[in-house]
């Protein structure tokens, strides 16, 4: 049996740490002008990929 290819899109956008999936942040590439301080600030700390979506950005990723 052949091995199994990752997702290269899925590759990109993901990264795995010990526990947990770590993703980017949406709304912070720009028209950043108009969003409030509060608001940038919330967009710089880590998101991380949602319990429910792991299985499947697991099989992407081909672990």
């Amino acid at each position: 049996m052949p091995k199994m290819k990752t997702k290269r899109a899925a590759a990109k956008r993901f990264s795995v740490k010990k526990n947990v999936i770590k993703r980017g942040s949406a709304f912070r590439s720009h028209i950043l002008t108009k969003k409030s301080r509060k608001t940038k600030r919330g967009l710089r700390s880590a998101q991380y990929v949602h319990p429910s979506n792991e299985a499947g950005v697991k099989r992407m990723l081909g672990l």
